[in-house]
């Protein structure tokens, strides 16, 4: 009888925005009390369809605030305000080992976001929605530039922000699965940022005569300041996962740039020193012997590095470093030793009278993918190697409720640590080691 006597109204605000904006969901116009279940569903760019749900009971007005008020229930659970975004997964019945990335960033992700009668969990498609509406997440904002990078032998793409300029510069750096990643560059870009997506773990970059080394990434650094919209003396490096190892090696040794700052994620400092691609893979090859598997099948690499090494020839002597690094870490990680990997680093600094340069953000529940915030946690999927070009599926760790929390906290305290060193703050360089 409810249905026939409410007409239920489902808003969302803003319905377009950033990914890293939040947005307000409100339902009115029920009963008191009433049982209603909030759905999200999105589909990919592979076709896949992606869900998340939260039980809700109205207030003594009939409404329901997402942001003030607990779900009871469903893919997340508490007063989570993003809970619909970021406890998303596949749909029942969905290909396995899936991993939700944006790979046009000029289109926006949409999201359908309805409500239905009930604490509903499943058969959404089959059941009546109340009311539903659309919602527009984007990676770039309204006037930032996306100019596709082809020179000098480097391969990437740079997004430059909206207005005259110039901004500082980012040189956005992803890890071991390869190819050109372009969407937190847009995001960077959106928050005020220069920032180049470089390409350079793919079979376009290391095949035949193609082998990069790490002049490589210091002509991507230099393009990036020679850029007539970029601060030259105002660059940093952003590093995930393998992109951490280049970022601290170039910072470290590189005799021809040295970048204003570093934020390095989910990642180590072990690498043979001064080596390039090629000799770290061959060293990580080496300890191929470690891998482990869990009860699913699924691989597990962080022994690979493990244990942390004394010989000084084997990791990268951060007591050199000479600008400030920030180290974002989750303490599940089940791909690479960060966790181990930052207390070395911070033993090493100390020691050498640099640790005031190194801020380490570790999140207990975290896997490796630490990725902008609201964006699915996914605690494995498929992986394409590299050399190999063997498909497995990659364990990264986490749980879903800590892992979301640690995208947004990193998120903001990494914007926060940019703005400081490459918008406020004066010269911040250590004297370099006797």
């Amino acid at each position: 009888m409810s249905e026939n006597i409410t007409c239920p109204m489902l808003s969302v605000s803003p319905s377009r925005g950033l990914v890293d904006e939040k947005f307000q969901v409100v339902v009115q116009n029920l009963l008191p009390r009433q049982e209603v279940t909030l759905h999200a569903l999105m589909r990919s760019e592979d076709d896949d369809l992606w869900e998340a749900f939260g039980h809700y009971i109205s207030d003594a007005k009939g409404a329901v605030k997402v942001a003030e008020d607990e779900s009871v229930g469903g893919s997340y659970e508490g007063k989570e305000p993003m809970g619909l975004l970021w406890s998303m997964r596949p749909v029942p019945g969905s290909r396995t080992g899936l991993r939700l990335r944006k790979k046009d960033i000029t289109k926006p992700m949409v999201v359908h976001i309805s409500v239905y009668w009930g604490h509903v969990s499943q058969g959404f498609t089959e059941t009546t929605a109340l009311a539903c509406t659309i919602v527009e997440r984007w990676y770039m904002a309204p006037g930032v530039q996306r100019v596709e990078v082809s020179e000098d032998g480097i391969i990437g793409t740079l997004f430059l922000p909206a207005g005259p300029g110039p901004f500082p510069g980012i040189l956005d750096l992803w890890g071991g699965g390869g190819g050109l990643v372009e969407y937190r560059s847009a995001l960077l870009a959106s928050n005020g940022y220069a920032a180049l997506a470089l390409e350079y773990m793919s079979p376009k970059t290391m095949s035949g005569k193609a082998q990069i080394g790490n002049q490589y990434f210091e002509a991507a650094f230099r393009f990036l300041q020679e850029h007539p919209q970029v601060c030259a003396d105002r660059v940093a490096m952003f590093g995930l996962s393998f992109g951490t190892s280049v970022a601290l090696g170039i910072a470290v040794y590189s005799t021809m740039i040295q970048p204003k700052c570093l934020v390095c994620v989910s990642g180590s400092h072990v690498q043979p020193v001064r080596g390039s691609l090629a000799d770290v893979f061959k060293e990580i090859g080496k300890n191929q012997h470690k891998t482990r598997y869990d009860n699913e099948k699924r691989v597990i690499w962080r022994d690979l590095l493990l244990p942390i090494p004394s010989d000084p020839n084997k990791k990268v002597d951060m007591g050199q470093l000479r600008c400030p690094l920030l180290f974002i870490l989750g303490e599940d990680d089940q791909n690479w030793p960060a966790s181990e990997s930052a207390q070395d680093m911070e033993k090493m600094m100390k020691e050498a009278g640099n640790s005031h340069l190194l801020t380490v953000l570790s999140y207990a529940d975290a896997g490796h993918l630490i990725e902008p915030p609201y964006t699915p946690h996914v605690c494995s999927s498929n992986f394409m190697t590299v050399q190999q070009r063997e498909k497995v599926v990659v364990l990264w760790g986490g749980q879903a409720k800590g892992h979301a929390h640690a995208q947004e906290d990193s998120w903001q305290k990494t914007l926060a640590f940019l703005e400081q060193h490459l918008y406020t703050s004066t010269d911040h360089v250590a004297p370099s080691p006797q």
